[in-house]
């Protein structure tokens, strides 16, 4: 890859696989992996305070280089300002809902890696309803805000897994 692509944000619905792809990229990159997740919740499925969350944002992509995943769309401006590469993982609903199910039955009561200790995988209806509505209510400002920076930074959308190797493979 080259030089440029330094610092990786990978953004998209909940189950289109932007933790997984963050592993791969790292195997390939040896970039350091930052998985929003880990530091937005605290113990227990707590939320960080909007002003909490904002500052280690700001700490995090200070880093020269990264993959970050997560979306978190009150500091999507900030990470994709200071991102060099932008992936955004335009993945069909049912897709995203089945790798959700899928992720739930497998890590029921562990954490999942990508998650922070002591938040145990679990069912919870609000999140499915918020991967079930993504695309529809999300996806289209977020594709606006990438056309606009289009020149400026590396963007890639890729709508399914076949995508995703290919990106993979010419990485």
């Amino acid at each position: 890859m080259e030089d440029r692509f330094k610092r990786i944000l990978i953004i998209g619905c909940g189950g289109s696989g932007k933790s997984k792809l963050a592993e791969q990229l790292h195997q390939k990159l040896n970039l350091s992996i930052i998985h929003l997740d880990q530091h937005y919740w605290k113990p227990n499925w707590v939320e960080s305070q909007k002003g909490d969350w904002e500052l280690t944002v700001n700490r995090l992509i200070q880093a020269p280089e990264w993959i970050m995943d997560g979306n978190y769309g009150g500091t999507m401006d900030l990470r994709i300002e200071r991102a060099d590469t932008i992936i955004f993982l335009y993945f069909p609903t049912i897709t995203c809902i089945y790798r959700v199910v899928k992720r739930t039955i497998k890590y029921w009561g562990k954490t999942r890696p990508s998650m922070p200790r002591d938040c145990p995988e679990r069912l919870n209806l609000e999140f499915l309803h918020y991967v079930q509505l993504y695309n529809r209510t999300r996806a289209s400002s977020i594709l606006d805000k990438l056309k606009k920076i289009e020149k400026e930074k590396n963007i890639f959308i890729l709508r399914n897994d076949k995508d995703v190797k290919n990106f993979l493979i010419k990485t």
